[in-house]
This record gives C-alpha cells, sequence and structure tokens, in this order.
C-alpha cells in the first residue's frame, strides 16, 4: 500500500483585522494539545473576552495553554481580575515588563515592549502580523498569515525564549542568538540588546541590495538615519520606492512626527501614498520579486531600538506575490502625495512638525 503523501498547506492572508481575529478563535476552537498565545494587545473587549472563554475552555478539557502578553499593550487586561480567573482554570498567563510609574529608577520600564504577535496551535499551526486582540482592530486594514511550514517551530523557539525570560530574567536567555531555518522561510526577531537588531539589519540589507523596486508599508514611518539615506541612495540607483502609510494615524504626535520626513523623502524621489479607506495597520516590504517580510515590526524608532519585534522573511515565490498584490491593491485606495501639494500645507502643521523633530528618537 503507498504511502499518503502530506502536502502542507501554502501561507494563507488576512488583510483584514476581523479576518485574521476570526481565523484565530476558529484555530484555538480546533486545538487538542497545546495553544501557545503571545500578544502585545489583548483587550477584555468583546472579542478579548471571546478568546479568554475560548482558553478556558480548552485548558479546561485538557489543553495546554500559554498566554503572553506586554503589560504596557494589555495595561487592561492586565490590571483586571481575568488573568486570576484564566490561571484558576489552569491556563498559563505572564505579562512583560510590568510597569512602575512612580519609580524614577524604573522609568524605561515603559519602554522595551514585547510588541510580538504570535499564535501556535498544536505545534504545528502558527499566526503572525500586525494584528492584536481589540475590538477597533476589526476594521482594520492589517496582514496576518497562517503557516503550516517548518517555521512554525520557529515561531514556538522564540516565544518560548521570552517565555522563560519572563519567569527567570535569566541573561542568557537574552543572549541566546535565534535560530532559523532556510527553506525559503524565516522567523526573525529584533530585540533591544547588543548586536540583536537581525530583523533590522536584515531589511537594511535587503533594502541595499534593490535594483527594481522596493514597495513598503507601514502605520509608522519614523526612520532613522541610516533607513533614510539607504532608501535615498536606492532611488538614485533607480529603484522605484514608495511607501504606503496611513491619511490618519491614532496618536497625534506620531503623525506629525511622520510628516516632518515626508519633505526630505519626496524631494529625493521616494514615493508616499496615504491610505484612506480605514486605519492602515499592516507592515510589510517586497523586493524586486526576490524578497519579501511582514510582521510586527514598524519603521521606527521604539521598533528599532526598543522593541521586541517578529517578522516573517520569504524569498518563496507565492508569498512574495501575494504581498506584492496586496500593495497593489491598497494603491487604489491610497492617493499620492506630490512634492509639489506637500509644500502647500498650512504653516501651522509646518511649524509643529518642526518643533517635534528633536523628539522623533522616541517615536
Amino acid at each position: 500500500m503507498e504511502k499518503e503523501l502530506l502536502v502542507t498547506p501554502a501561507p494563507k492572508f488576512y488583510i483584514k483585522g476581523q479576518d485574521a481575529l476570526e481565523a484565530m478563535l476558529a484555530a484555538c476552537e480546533k486545538a487538542t494539545k497545546t495553544i501557545d498565545l503571545e500578544q502585545y494587545i489583548f483587550e477584555n473587549d468583546t472579542i478579548g473576552l471571546r478568546f479568554i472563554e475560548i482558553l478556558r475552555k480548552k485548558s479546561q478539557n485538557g489543553v495546554k495553554v500559554r498566554v503572553l502578553c506586554d503589560a504596557v499593550g494589555s495595561w487592561f487586561l492586565y490590571n483586571s481580575n481575568l488573568p486570576a480567573a484564566m490561571r484558576a482554570d489552569g491556563i498559563e498567563v505572564r505579562f512583560f515588563n510590568a510597569v512602575s510609574p512612580w519609580r524614577i529608577h524604573n522609568i524605561f520600564s515603559w519602554f522595551f515592549r514585547d510588541h510580538r504577535k504570535i499564535l501556535v496551535i498544536d505545534q504545528k499551526i502558527g499566526f503572525t502580523g500586525g494584528v492584536g486582540i481589540r475590538d477597533d482592530i476589526f476594521t482594520w486594514r492589517d496582514t496576518n498569515v497562517e503557516v503550516h511550514n517548518e517555521i512554525v517551530g520557529e515561531m514556538l523557539a522564540t516565544f518560548n525564549i521570552l517565555w522563560t525570560q519572563v519567569e527567570n530574567r535569566h541573561i542568557v536567555s537574552r543572549l541566546r542568538k535565534a535560530r532559523q531555518y532556510a527553506r525559503g522561510f524565516q522567523f526573525v526577531t529584533n530585540s533591544p540588546y547588543f548586536r540583536k537588531r537581525f530583523l533590522y539589519f536584515n531589511v537594511i540589507d535587503a533594502l541595499r541590495s534593490a535594483r527594481q523596486y522596493a514597495y513598503l508599508t507601514t502605520p509608522y514611518f519614523v526612520p532613522d538615519a541610516r533607513l533614510t539615506r539607504v532608501l535615498k541612495l536606492a532611488v538614485r540607483r533607480g529603484v522605484d520606492v514608495r511607501l504606503i502609510v496611513p491619511k490618519n494615524t491614532i496618536e497625534p504626535f506620531v503623525g506629525l512626527a511622520m510628516h516632518s520626513y515626508y519633505e526630505g523623502m519626496l524631494r529625493a524621489g521616494v514615493k508616499i501614498f496615504e491610505y484612506d479607506a480605514c486605519f492602515l495597520h499592516a507592515k510589510t516590504i517586497v523586493i524586486d520579486d526576490e524578497w519579501a517580510t511582514m510582521g510586527s515590526f514598524n519603521l521606527d524608532s521604539l521598533s528599532f531600538l526598543y522593541n521586541y519585534e517578529a517578522n516573517i522573511i520569504s524569498t518563496d515565490q507565492t508569498f512574495i506575490q501575494s504581498l506584492k498584490k496586496h500593495f497593489l491593491d491598497d494603491l487604489h485606495s491610497a492617493p499620492e502625495i506630490t512634492f509639489d501639494s506637500w509644500l502647500e500645507r498650512p504653516l501651522i502643521q509646518k511649524l509643529q512638525e518642526m518643533c517635534l523633530m528633536p523628539f522623533r528618537g522616541f517615536f
């Protein structure tokens, strides 16, 4: 009798917050052995309570459930009685980097956040991207992916490292280099430690190698000097550099910080498009039909220097072409900002941007 061939499903993308969250809930409902969930945002609102209900039920039925949340991003859950109720049902719950705002020596606890989004079911199915667990995220344009290949093991290993660090605060776990699979997919992390900014330098190296195009989508564009230089040099080489950002940001000061970079980018030849169909929260980069990445990593100082981040990087053509199609489709809802029109914006806006320039490194 011939052996049945096991076909690994192709990555499945979700470009709406609601679709991603519903798929994650359905996967949790089907779990039979383990659920490992890591989130920056986990609210105790309607969608959050749906997750908690399923997690508690699965734990009661013998599934091992671990939940790792950021203490700031999941502030209201952290300060509620729900974690205690979840633990009473056998769920292991940990919060990353609890803050102490009244202690001067611990003021930097507001930085160094766990911004990653990871869900692994039965050690076989993985979800990652930009989607957090909160009601308003239902309406956002975001990018999440469901994977079933070897990279799920790396996602789980990444989860385990931070899970152990939160409990033991062991310095060795912070210095351990992430393993990477090389079958067209890698799960690459970024951490606020010396020589641990793997994802940042992967992005920089990929942009330096671009020869035809570089398509970037990000909700927060506050580049450092290196990224600014790399993008401008790419345009000089003849690379078609296009950037999609949201027309309206959730944080006004972040919006001003972003806008303060536009004139320099436009003058250099970078094309900027503002997505206006809804809030854009996707974080993707596609280069030359050869390289692509998506995940939690924003193009801002918080992701570069202060946050724990994780992205899938891929040279797989299905993965690349899917993200490229998403980008080109989004252009239909993203009018281009021209250099001349940008110069005509109100004087008060220009003054506000100038005042914010000295503080851009904190966004």
